[in-house]
């Protein structure tokens, strides 16, 4: 089956992959629609099953638009996927700014990020300089930077300010832009197929995130149940059960919704996805467990990171709930796995394969 799935042509895959994921995204859609229309008519559910439902479509409509905005830019061709997510760069860093106080001084700095760093680094990617762009951002820029803040001649907070810029820069820009560059890598017997790379990267990415999300949930609603009724009987239900049982986050401070066991069950998830995926790869079964699974230790570190960075904002998202900061709607909080598994996920791929 896999080497069936692998010997077909580029537009075959396309096809299979478009009425799998969108067929997917329809049956589910479907199903929540039937159950909330059942629910309307007949209600038989508490408060606390109606905001998990809200909570579903919220995620579903997400969904949706990120997969639709991904075949945009795939069936566009290369140039206009590169364009599309540098867009998405400078929308995801003013998100960023738009949370960290500036300065009058700090205008030039800002200038010079969104309209020179930004646009010169999804050029680089463009046009395959990756001697350069893999370099461009962490050295030139971060020395371009502050010393556009000395020029301003305001000197309080200075490190502070500049730490914050080049953080954003190199999350929402620098991550982001090593998305499309994956456009560009070159495999023996894999031309014109390089944009299922970018649907592996995201698929697996998101999966883990869901995964945990998920479990987070379940989790929350067991401890509920078990603080209100008897605990279950020890034994029933098996390493499952087990695993799945209520525990404390390990960094609480921090994000009360990441533990170790929905860690490792997400990642295990996310892993086989995209080890079921090999086939629109260049890699082979367990090449693209592995390559997943780094894809996942980053992309969910990565939003452990920026959870941190939330809280210390004071903010328990990006974008208000139902309306972003930007207009974006959170843009970041969708994409701030991403911005750290897409660079990792780059190299190693790129190193591995020599591409």
């Amino acid at each position: 089956m896999e080497n069936f799935l692998r010997n077909l042509g580029p537009s075959q895959q396309v096809a299979a992959l478009f009425v799998l994921v969108f067929g997917i995204l329809a049956l589910v859609s479907a199903a929540l629609f039937f159950v909330g229309l059942r629910e309307r008519r007949n209600p038989v559910h508490g408060e606390a099953w109606e905001e998990e439902l809200a909570h579903l479509r919220a995620l579903l409509r997400t969904t949706w638009v990120m997969v639709i905005v991904f075949w945009i830019g795939w069936a566009l061709g290369e140039t206009v996927a590169t364009v599309l997510f540098g867009l998405i760069a400078f929308l995801a860093l003013r998100e960023f700014i738009t949370l960290s106080p500036t300065r009058r001084g700090d205008h030039r700095s800002l200038l010079l990020a969104f309209f020179v760093v930004l646009p010169i680094q999804f050029v680089l990617v463009g046009t395959a300089r990756f001697d350069l762009f893999t370099v461009f951002i962490p050295v030139y820029a971060f020395l371009a930077l502050p010393t556009a803040a000395a020029l301003a001649d305001d000197p309080d907070h200075f490190l502070e300010r500049n730490a914050k810029l080049q953080w954003g820069i190199m999350v929402c820009v620098y991550g982001l832009s090593h998305v499309p560059a994956l456009l560009l890598l070159q495999f023996p017997g894999y031309a014109g197929k390089n944009a299922f790379l970018v649907f592996f990267l995201v698929a697996t990415v998101q999966t883990c995130m869901l995964v945990q999300h998920l479990i987070y949930r379940h989790l929350a609603a067991s401890g509920s149940d078990s603080q209100a009724g008897p605990p279950a009987p020890p034994g029933r239900g098996g390493l499952l059960r087990q695993i799945l049982r209520p525990r404390a986050p390990i960094a609480p401070h921090v994000s009360r919704s990441f533990n170790w066991a929905s860690w490792g069950v997400g990642m295990g998830v996310a892993s086989f996805v995209g080890a079921l995926l090999s086939f629109i790869t260049p890699f082979h079964f367990w090449q693209a467990f592995v390559a997943a699974l780094v894809a996942c230790v980053a992309g969910s570190m990565g939003h452990l990171v920026m959870k941190a960075l939330k809280r210390d904002r004071g903010v328990p998202h990006w974008g208000r709930k139902g309306v972003g900061i930007t207009g974006a709607n959170g843009l970041l909080d969708r994409v701030d796995a991403l911005c750290f598994a897409a660079p990792i996920f780059f190299h190693s791929v790129r190193w591995y394969f020599n591409a």
